[in-house]
């Protein structure tokens, strides 16, 4: 919300000295998140003076038209002579009022202005269009024409109210009556202690029945109806500049009188508005709910297609508008337009104005499903106050008559529907239990007051909430503004006390060990949101029956394009992966611990616990019965080089290998034994991917994979070639590992070094020779590795050789050549019981 203090002003006698950093300062004293303070027109130096056009004449010979003018700026430059200027704009005629900067002034932007000699002429100054005054686009992109009766020589500067000072503000969900100039106004008000000028507090005529026919079929979705009717209207009435400036200054651009007026009694006092040309209605205005399907185009010019949760405005032809959001193309205000041969004039002159009041959670539902935000949408969804209607159609009325000459009807059509202000039970001292300060009944009761509440009783206060604040539900949000107004810096700093003999459990631990373990091999932490699209399970390349597939999905997600809960931490880590890439980051190693949710057969629908006193036990049981499971994993992604090149050496690039080494070094963190296979799976290339297993209850059990990416994944996801990743479940692992881990022991004494070339088969997986020569080598063996595979004539068709070296160690004594031998050749007797392997050579 865009804020000019010269409009602040008009509703609180601010002090005349207060800057607009002051009132920010102020405002965000009160809650308010004040972004910036603009400052129009810095640096900007006249004379800057309205000025008429005397004569043009037309310059030939230049690739763009260029016309040579002279303009009388009165006595703006000392001569009264007419000033001579070159300008390329062609929006303007002789006798027309303009801007005219004059030489020796500045314009914002540091653009001094001086006599010149262009085009074969000499121009001494420039004829103005809004963007170049930085006022903003006024929808012609040309020369800003000025009304007929503003006198030669005038100061265009305050004319214009091209210096000021601009509040923008970013108003939070639950704020949104401050998406207003009334609003604003009421907290600067309250933060000066001054009274407030409500512009809401108009005489309005009471509703009778000779009003405009209205029909509401669904008072839950429309509770308040309101309409006028004004004729007569000069369809060549323009908007005045003091209108105009202040929708500019608002961030809005003119447009027309009657929507240029809507729109300004929607900043000023927060009710969105629509006027409909009366000569397109067809008979009574209707509020109903859309039929499933029913086509309706937009002001915009788009054809929709409607749901039957839509709330719709309607006459006998159809939707005329898209209640809340949008109006309708077929009765829009039409433009005024002049016949070239008669000179008349024609355009809209009879409007009926729509003041409603929509329900917030079925605007913004449709404004989401639509992917059409609005002026009008972004306030119904932070909620309008339903009994200013009455007044901003009286104030739109009123403004209509006076700038366009139009005439007010009689007929006041009002619909409302039967309600009762909200009222809050609370204890005078429930704001100090919240606080943890004493702020006593006054302050509470005065506080309340400010911002609008009805307050009675003394121990226990019955509050009566305001109109314009449909956040203040429960006694917590009559304490917070109670807070919030006393000021947030007052509130004492007291560190809660730290229960002796806690620390992290263990399950913290692990995922502290396996962060530092990670961040230590060279991976960057990266967190995404818990949130995908379906559609990525297909270049993922899962099968159709994949668990993954089984999500949650939320019943209101903040993108339709990810409306369900994560399974699986890879399509965020590649994303991340996919944008660093394509910003220039090429080496990238990722990584991620964090939670998944499954979803179970039955969905549960989640109570909502109490805030005034501890859940029950049954009550949260009931709850976490509701919640999907949610185990927590653990995922590594990596592309580019693994290492760099350098005169160290010609460096790697990340592979598979090194996903599968992140998991093992996972397993060592976990305490965990690690038995990695050949696999296949979905993301994976099946050639270079391998299934993690881990022993729980004496079954070996799959709890992730490793490897190379697919190409065809690579492809739909707009990867690096050759990227490799890494998930597993991280509950499970750290199930596996049982006892924390501990320090191994070293021994004092040297190591024996065995070396053992084995041939098998070549279907058989090296982690089942390498668990065989573990079992047969008995306590001795201190490390094993496979540092060679060969396959070739040598060897055999359909085989290959596996190549190992073992270390034997004991922690008492110097082990003997006969020892170490031993426990070789037990290691080579089991696996060749349990796999075929021969010794190579033998």
């Amino acid at each position: 919300m865009r804020v000019p203090l010269s409009w602040l002003r008009e509703y609180v006698d601010l002090p005349a000295g207060e800057t607009g950093r002051d009132v920010a300062a102020k405002l965000v004293d009160a809650g308010l998140e004040v972004e910036t303070v603009e400052q129009l027109g810095g640096g900007l130096k006249g004379p800057l003076v309205v000025g008429q056009v005397l004569t043009i004449e037309e310059l030939e010979g230049f690739r763009k038209p260029i016309r040579f003018c002279t303009v009388d700026v009165g006595r703006a430059n000392g001569t009264g002579e007419p000033q001579e200027i070159v300008c390329g704009a062609r929006n303007f005629s002789v006798g027309d009022k303009v801007v005219v900067v004059l030489p020796g002034a500045v314009l914002p932007g540091d653009f001094a202005i001086a006599s010149r000699k262009t085009y074969g002429k000499t121009s001494h100054g420039m004829i103005c269009s809004g963007e170049e005054l930085g006022m903003g686009d006024d929808g012609t992109h040309g020369i800003i024409v000025l009304p007929p009766e503003h006198e030669v020589g005038t100061d265009a500067i305050e004319l214009l109210q091209l210096v000021d000072e601009v509040l923008d503000i970013d108003i939070t969900p639950d704020r949104g009556y401050c998406m207003s100039m009334r609003g604003v106004a009421r907290e600067a008000a309250t933060a000066y202690g001054l009274p407030l000028r409500d512009p809401a507090l108009l005489d309005v005529p009471a509703p009778n029945s000779y009003g405009y026919l209205v029909k509401v079929e669904d008072p839950a979705g429309c509770d308040r109806f309101t309409a006028r009717t004004v004729t007569g209207l000069d369809p060549e009435a323009r908007s005045p500049i003091w209108l105009t400036r202040r929708l500019q200054k608002a961030g809005m651009r003119p447009i027309s009188l009657a929507v240029d007026v809507t729109n300004y009694v929607m900043l000023e006092l927060g009710q969105p508005l629509h006027a409909y040309d009366r000569s397109r209605l067809d008979g009574a205005i209707g509020v109903r709910r859309a039929e499933q399907g029913e086509p309706f185009t937009t002001l915009d010019g788009v054809k929709r297609t409607l749901d039957a949760e839509d709330l719709v405005i309607t006459d006998s032809s159809g939707p005329i508008g898209l209640a809340g959001v949008m109006g309708g193309a077929n009765t829009e205000i039409a433009d005024s337009v002049t016949d070239p041969e008669t000179g008349r004039v024609t355009g809209t002159t009879d409007v009926v104005i729509e003041a409603a009041h929509f329900d917030s959670v079925s605007i913004s539902r449709t404004a989401r499903r639509l992917k059409l935000s609005s002026e009008a949408s972004k306030r119904f969804e932070r909620g309008v106050d339903p009994l200013a209607a009455s007044a901003a159609a009286q104030r739109t009325v009123d403004l209509l008559v006076l700038l366009a000459g139009g005439t007010a009807e009689a007929g006041v059509t009002e619909l409302v529907a039967p309600g009762a202000p909200r009222t809050i039970a609370m204890s005078a001292n429930h704001p100090d239990r919240v606080a943890g300060m004493e702020y006593g009944r006054e302050t509470v009761v005065r506080r309340l007051q400010e911002i609008g509440c009805d307050v009675y009783g003394q121990d226990e206060l019955v509050v009566t909430v305001p109109s314009w604040r449909p956040d203040l539900a429960e006694p917590n949000d009559l304490a917070e503004e109670v807070i919030r107004l006393e000021g947030y810096g007052n509130l004492p700093s007291t560190l809660p006390q730290v229960p002796s003999g806690r620390g992290l459990t263990a399950r913290q631990q692990l995922h502290r060990r396996v962060g530092r373990a990670l961040a230590g091999a060279g991976y960057v932490e990266a967190l995404s949101y818990p949130f995908l699209g379906e559609g990525v399970f297909d270049q993922l390349q899962l099968s159709a029956h994949d668990a993954t597939r089984q999500v949650v999905r939320l019943v209101n997600p903040i993108s339709d394009e990810e409306p369900a809960l994560r399974t699986t931490l890879l399509p965020g880590l590649l994303g991340a992966l996919r944008r660093n890439d394509s910003r220039g980051s090429h080496d990238l190693a990722l990584f991620e611990t964090g939670s998944v949710f499954r979803a179970g057969k039955q969905p549960g629908v989640a109570v909502r616990l109490p805030a005034d006193r501890r859940p029950t036990d049954e009550e949260i049981a009931t709850l976490d019965a509701a919640l999907p499971a949610q185990p927590r994993y653990a995922a590594v992604v990596l592309a580019g080089a693994r290492e760099q090149a350098g005169w160290w050496g010609k460096g790697r690039p990340a592979d598979w290998a090194d996903a599968v080494q992140a998991a093992r070094s996972l397993a060592v963190e976990a305490g965990a034994e690690l038995v990695v296979r050949q696999g296949q799976y979905g993301p994976w290339h099946p050639g270079r991917c391998a299934e993690l297993l881990v022993t729980l209850d004496g079954v070996e059990t799959v709890i992730g994979h490793a490897g190379e990416l697919h190409p065809r994944v690579v492809k739909a996801m707009g990867l690096p070639a050759r990227t490799s990743a890494m998930e597993l479940d991280l509950d499970r692992l750290a199930a596996a590992g049982g006892e924390p881990v501990r320090a191994p022991r070293i021994s004092t004494f040297p190591v024996a070094t065995q070396d053992v070339a084995l041939i098998v088969d070549a279907t058989v997986p090296a982690s089942d020779v390498e668990a065989a020569l573990r079992k047969g080598a008995g306590e001795l063996l201190e490390s094993l590795r496979l540092f060679d595979v060969f396959t070739g004539e040598q060897v055999g068709e359909g085989k290959k050789s596996l190549a190992y070296a073992l270390r034997f160690r004991a922690a008492d004594r110097t082990l003997t050549a006969e020892e170490s031998t031993a426990a070789r050749d037990a290691a080579v007797a089991l696996a060749g019981e349990r796999t075929g392997a021969v010794l190579r050579g033998a």
